[in-house]
């Protein structure tokens, strides 16, 4: 018999939960803003300082690991979301937070609307909710705001949560290899009934969703990652999969052959440059990223560019950028490392030279909007050495297996389990 020890201790074992660092960016790049465990911070390039977050409930703004961040499409709300089942809202003006709901399970990503009456979010059991924000304006704070449960996966984790960029589709994707996509209804309080399709043939978890969409193509088109360590370009209309890149390969990270454990080096990030003319895609294992070209008129993905960074150990957790700008944006770091004295360490960088004449080159931390002070804020003041984050590479990754891939018993063990499950035990 199968020897399931190890995966019983780890179901177990909730103590400690290796969660990887998070960054967005504010669509007009008036802030950043960077997540790391529990720790929420923001900075306003604008100002030139950290913002300062008021919460009138008191006390830690998170009490565990924050799993999802977002700024809305307009650039008013940004959302933060995790374990200890919070969704924040905050006004972006202020940094006040003007609405807190509570969540049944573990929140796993966030979606805003694109007119911002909406916030979406997604459980650990395979629930999206929705948030109403209608007639929401300025910096007023709104009580006793509840969530409505708007679809579901039936018992998948959504890992991803998107908002077509005509604001018709909402697109969620789980550990499942499913996509689904969802008319987004005109009375969303009332739940989301009608599917448009689903986008399937990814062979392992889906990590990340993004949309692709150039100013001379009316049609926007669905990218994804995954723990099969492929880019897929799909039309959301029909399902259908109009391409499949392997950047695991292109990267020189898995031979064509299949001969290495592709969840091993799963596309852990995509983030849009150039209105969809680039994408940037992150990897686990991969000191860099991968810069991919999308041709809209043709359907295609291919890679452009391998952009490594040789200098010191960075491996990206996540990557935002803004439409105003011409930079990307990366941040490394977890929470919950075990073995380290470390709670919670980051480091940021950033890519700029994506226009046709340049080449992409990683900016000197003194030359990136913000500066030192920037970085000091978001990454804290304590140097961290190399093999840090290296051993937190490894973290995330075996944390995001955990987590993902699908555990797999025995006959046996899958009988006792049936028999045992919560949901049939006799109450008396």
């Amino acid at each position: 018999m199968e020897d399931t020890t190890t995966i019983e201790e780890g179901e177990t074992n909730k103590d400690i939960e290796v969660a990887p660092a998070l960054i967005a960016v504010h669509p007009t790049q008036k802030s950043v803003a960077v997540a790391v465990g529990s720790d929420l911070r923001i900075f306003d390039i604008e100002a030139g300082c950290a913002a300062s977050l008021v919460d009138d409930l008191g006390g830690p703004f998170h009490r565990d690991s924050i799993r999802a961040i977002q700024y809305g499409a307009e650039g008013k709300l940004f959302v933060s979301a995790g374990d200890d089942k919070i969704v924040k809202m905050w006004s972006t003006k202020s940094w006040r937070c003007i609405c807190t709901v509570c969540s049944e399970k573990r929140v796993t990503a966030v979606a805003i609307s694109n007119d911002g009456l909406y916030v979406c979010f997604a459980d650990k059991f395979g629930v999206v909710w929705v948030v109403d924000l209608v007639g929401f304006e300025g910096n007023q704070t709104l009580v006793n705001k509840k969530a409505t449960q708007l679809l579901s996966h039936y018992c998948s984790i959504i890992t991803s949560l998107e908002f077509s960029p005509d604001g018709q589709f909402i697109v969620s994707a789980d550990r499942d290899n499913k996509i689904r996509v969802t008319i987004f209804p005109k009375s969303p309080l009332d739940g989301a009934h009608e599917i448009q399709s689903f986008c399937l043939g990814h062979t392992e978890f889906i990590s990340c969703l993004a949309f692709v969409c150039a100013r001379e193509c009316l049609q926007s088109f669905l990218v994804s990652g995954s723990g099969d360590s492929t880019v897929r370009l799909w039309d959301i209309s029909s399902g259908d999969l109009l391409d499949n890149c392997e950047v695991g390969i292109k990267a020189g990270l898995l031979e064509s052959n299949g001969s290495t454990e592709q969840h091993d080096h799963a596309v852990t990030d995509i983030c849009t440059i150039q209105d969809g003319v680039l994408l940037a895609v992150a990897i686990q294992s991969l000191q860099g990223i991968v810069l991919m070209s999308c041709n809209l008129s043709a359907r295609t993905l291919s890679v452009a560019k391998v952009v490594s960074i040789a200098k010191e150990t960075f491996i990206p957790t996540s990557l935002g950028t803004s439409p105003s700008s011409r930079l990307l944006w990366m941040v490394t770091g977890v929470s919950n490392l075990p073995g380290f004295d470390y709670l919670s360490f980051a480091r940021v960088r950033v890519i700029s030279g994506f226009d046709v004449e340049q080449e992409p080159a990683i900016i000197e931390d003194n030359k990136i909007p913000g500066g030192d002070t920037l970085l000091e804020n978001l990454q804290g003041s304590a140097i961290i050495d190399e093999k840090i984050f290296l051993a937190a590479a490894e973290a995330v990754k075996t944390a995001m297996c955990n987590l993902l891939i699908k555990k797999q018993y025995p006959a046996e063990k899958r009988e006792f389990r049936k028999k045992t499950r919560n949901d049939r035990k006799v109450k008396f």
